[in-house]
């Protein structure tokens, strides 16, 4: 992993209050080809929109990939099958569980590799990337409409860190294309079987003249930023963000601060956090309050016994579903991205982070997560803690040991 010493603009984008229309901007602005990568893409509220921006620039003419994870983003409805192959929009799912099986495909090891990274590349000039899924803000695929936003972040960039994202983003899709295309969804075949129940018919479309790229990095942008693309995969990149943090633990003299929706850090990270806070480090952690998934919920758990007893603070975000995955370390050191700090992301998933290097970022991102604790977090009391009920230490126990074993099945230790 090298620094890129080039110049490249960076914004920090929180929420998808902020992420959908600076992404929707670059889509309607785009000249040729459109890249996007997701875990999940859900067709509520932005999601729609967000959807209906891919297809009008393949309607105006460009290339537009869409790849989500067979997992995280179920099937295509008819409708929305019509669109797309109507545009001329590919789309192609990554590791789509066996047909028939559903949930029970997951008992298959190999089909816990998920793609959990979101990355959209615009023109190889644009890229986005962060925790940020095509979901809308006030929606939850589980739990309906929420009442507050989800707290996430994603940055943009112009410059080399673009083209990087492009060619990694073009890799996997030809990958996919080569390694999957027996379970590819072909949305012609699709689009077939829908007319033969009996639906509409396939409608012309003028093409639009494409816009001039403007600046979809606005003025508040960080300018002649260094920073790198870190992605984890299962061939050359294993341990790539976990060493991206271990090397910034290690280094950090002041403060180290994490927003991280799903944690369960492994031994090293466990230890680098502890070994930090003995040294004079204030460690502050801003971690998932609301109940989503018993596994994530309850195996973090055991955790917090040991980061509490070294000294580290721990606070639980209570407004909304926690979902960012991001760290400031000395205000000057910063990540935004898609992983979490659990062994899913840091052992088995694809997952893409972007490393800065710059004290006016990380300030940016420093700031936000301050206001996040002090107004919509709960700090953890170390001896309140320690005497929590019994069952809800055999639950965490219990998930904690779970998650080991699925880990161990796949050959991981963690």
């Amino acid at each position: 992993m090298t620094l890129i010493q080039k110049s490249q603009d960076l914004v920090l984008l929180q929420g998808g209050q902020a992420y959908f229309p600076a992404l929707i901007q670059a889509i309607d602005e785009a000249l040729n080809w459109v890249q996007l990568e997701t875990y999940i893409f859900d067709m509520h509220g932005m999601g729609a929109n967000v959807a209906d921006a891919l297809i009008r620039a393949a309607h105006r003419g460009l290339t537009v990939q869409v790849l989500v994870d067979g997992i995280g983003s179920g099937h295509l409805n008819p409708e929305w099958q019509q669109k797309m192959h109507d545009a001329g929009v590919q789309w192609c799912v990554y590791s789509p569980l066996a047909a028939g099986l559903g949930a029970l495909g997951l008992l298959m090891p190999d089909r816990w590799r998920r793609l959990h990274r979101k990355l959209c590349v615009i023109d190889q000039r644009v890229v986005f990337c962060g925790g940020i899924n095509i979901l809308d803000d006030l929606y939850d695929p589980n739990h309906g409409d929420l009442k507050s936003p989800r707290f996430d972040f994603a940055v943009a960039a112009t410059g080399p860190l673009a083209v990087e994202a492009a060619e990694a983003v073009a890799l996997l899709w030809w990958r996919v294309q080569a390694g999957y295309s027996a379970r590819k969804i072909h949305l012609s075949a699709a689009w077939d079987k829908f007319k033969a129940a009996g639906y509409g018919g396939r409608t012309s479309s003028a093409r639009l003249k494409p816009a001039v790229l403007s600046a979809v990095v606005p003025a508040m942008a960080t300018p002649g930023v260094k920073a790198v693309l870190v992605l984890r995969d299962n061939l050359r990149n294993r341990n790539s963000i976990e060493k991206s943090y271990l090397k910034a633990i290690g280094r950090a003299h002041d403060e180290i601060l994490i927003a991280n929706a799903y944690f369960l850090p492994g031994g090293k990270l466990r230890r680098a956090l502890v070994t930090a806070a003995r040294r004079g480090v204030k460690v502050t952690l801003l971690l998932q309050g609301k109940y989503e998934y018993f596994m994530q919920y309850h195996a973090a758990r055991p955790v917090y016994s040991t980061l509490l007893s070294a000294g580290i603070e721990i606070h639980e975000y209570e407004a909304s579903f926690l979902h960012a995955k991001v760290a400031v370390i000395d205000r000057h050191w910063a990540t935004v991205g898609s992983s979490n700090l659990d062994p899913l992301s840091l052992l088995l998933a694809r997952e893409a982070n972007v490393v800065v290097e710059d004290k006016v970022f990380a300030g940016q991102l420093h700031d936000q997560l301050l206001e996040a604790i002090a107004n919509r977090g709960r700090q953890i009391d170390a001896a309140a803690y320690g005497k929590r009920p019994f069952g809800q230490r055999i639950l965490g126990h219990m998930a904690h040991a779970l998650m080991r074993f699925g880990i161990w099945i796949v050959g991981k230790r963690y």
